[in-house]
């Protein structure tokens, strides 16, 4: 029986096996122990089991003191560094058990020593390995879900949980239908089903654009990837999810802003045409005036009735001539950059000079019109055409927006504003302002008119910042509906006289 037990401790080469005496006396050593500590049984026999510990542990006396412990409790395991022959140090994975006769006695004490240097490499390399997974699904930018063949998700990254709004904890052992939409989570059992059942794999490796849903209950589209590997026999999926949110904003985006640059490219070829246009219509112009005004001329003083009212006409037509001469050089000049033409004006009479050119009409279409120019407000400091521009623009917007309304009320005020500004105010009863536009009323290219451009109230905007004002507009005109239309001028100083 020895003799066998003998053979099977020998037997055991992938571990070192021996026996120690009371003081720590070598007495049996097996061919593990020879095979992993370099010395033979004949040079370790009777020596002391210290000379395998390092250095600094025999310093501090730690060869007596594991004695001692193992004497005490029985037994200790432990991983810790030994010496072999060469020299060389290894870890080694320890059992150093008391052995005890039937009184109780202590006989000595037998070690099992395993090396487990390059297990605890392997095992060291594996957790860096994981690590470095770690820090790489922590920093990538695209949500990472793994999960089984039955959907239930046991990996959800740091993106994940930053792009759904869930934390790691409450999403892993669910199903991945929790991620998606209503109208989606319903097909995705089924979906997996049939994958399984044909093996398809034409989404594998590829990908296509969904939607999904996070957890406050937004829908956003993504772009997904699936992918499929087999672990121990079972079978995974990885979803790498993108948000798009971001990229379909940006195309849209970009398409608004390519239609404006469609717009201004409009807009640039019909400034070329109007600053073209100005300096062929002008002489035109002239020549209408002169004729109409030496045809009154002719007529003279009469005291034929008809006459008279032909000849007054005639006058009204004249000057009017002459004012469309002056818009025209006015467009010419604010077309090619040129100066304006500001100037100490009157506001009774500039204000009364737009009304007449943008009331046309308004009387025919059941406009009632309310004037009401406040005291004190007599000279402005503005380029005259370009106010009355701006006034005629708000006054035609105004009676367009009342022409499906039963109340048509017109009211053009001036009142003070802050000091050294008048204020003038076109206010209707119309159709009002849609929500949907009023943060971006007076931008570029925003209209509410089939056939509207969308310039009239940027162009107003511009006119109005070019004298140092503001205009504005409140969406209740006083009378519980229409629009209230505001712009600022400065009022006329000491100086300027």
């Amino acid at each position: 029986m020895a003799e066998e037990l003998g053979l099977l401790i020998d037997g055991a080469t992938s571990y070192a096996i021996y026996m120690l005496d009371t003081e720590g006396r070598v007495t049996i050593w097996n061919l593990g122990a020879e095979r992993i500590k370099g010395w033979t049984e004949a040079e370790i026999i009777g020596s002391n089991f210290s000379k395998f510990y390092t250095l600094e542990d025999v310093a501090i006396g730690k060869p007596v003191d594991d004695l001692a412990r193992a004497a005490a409790c029985g037994r200790i395991e432990e991983d810790s560094w030994r010496l072999r022959k060469d020299g060389s140090e290894f870890l080694a994975s320890i059992t150093l058990t008391a052995l005890r006769g039937a009184g109780g006695e202590l006989r000595g004490f037998g070690k099992v020593v395993r090396d487990i240097t390059d297990q605890k490499a392997a095992e060291a390399g594996l957790v860096r390995r994981e690590d470095h997974l770690r820090s790489i699904l922590a920093t990538v930018p695209d949500a990472m879900i793994v999960m089984n063949e039955h959907g239930t998700m046991s990996s959800f990254s740091t993106a994940a949980e930053q792009m759904f709004g869930y934390a790691k904890t409450n999403v892993l052992g669910q199903n991945v239908s929790l991620l998606m939409p209503p109208i989606e989570r319903r097909d995705q059992a089924k979906f997996l089903r049939d994958y399984l059942t044909t093996g398809g794999s034409s989404i594998i490796g590829n990908v296509r654009m969904s939607t999904a849903q996070r957890a406050s209950g937004d829908v956003f589209p993504i772009e997904l990837a699936v992918g499929e590997a087999s672990i121990a026999g079972e079978r995974i999926f990885t979803w790498f999810v993108r948000d798009l949110t971001n990229r379909q904003k940006t195309e849209r985006q970009v398409k608004e802003l390519q239609s404006e640059l469609i717009h201004v490219s409009r807009v640039s070829a019909m400034g070329t045409m109007a600053s073209t246009l100005a300096h062929e219509i002008n002489q035109p112009l002239t020549a209408i005036a002169n004729y109409l005004e030496t045809t009154r001329d002719m007529i003279g003083d009469t005291k034929d009735g008809l006459l008279s009212e032909i000849a007054e006409a005639l006058g009204l037509a004249a000057a009017q001539s002459l004012r469309a001469g002056t818009i025209v050089r006015r467009l010419r000049a604010f077309v090619d950059g040129g100066e304006t033409g500001f100037g100490i004006e009157r506001l009774d009479m500039l204000v009364e000079e737009a009304t007449s050119l943008g009331l046309l009409g308004a009387h025919e279409a059941g406009i009632k019109v309310t004037m009401t120019i406040a005291a004190g407000l007599d000279t402005v400091l503005v380029d005259r055409v370009q106010i009355q521009q701006v006034l005629v623009n708000l006054i035609r917007n105004a009676i367009q927006s009342m022409a499906t309304v039963a109340c048509k009320k017109l009211t053009i005020a001036t009142a003070p504003d802050r000091d050294g500004w008048v204020r003038v105010t076109v206010a209707d009863t119309g159709i009002g302002l849609d929500p949907d536009i009023r943060a971006r009323l007076f931008d570029a290219f925003v209209t509410t008119k089939e056939d509207g451009m969308g310039l009239g109230l940027s162009i107003c905007r511009t006119i109005v910042e070019a004298h140092g004002g503001r205009i504005w507009a409140d969406a209740d005109a006083g009378t519980g509906a229409g629009t209230a239309f505001h712009f600022c001028v400065p009022l006329a100083g000491d100086d300027d006289v």
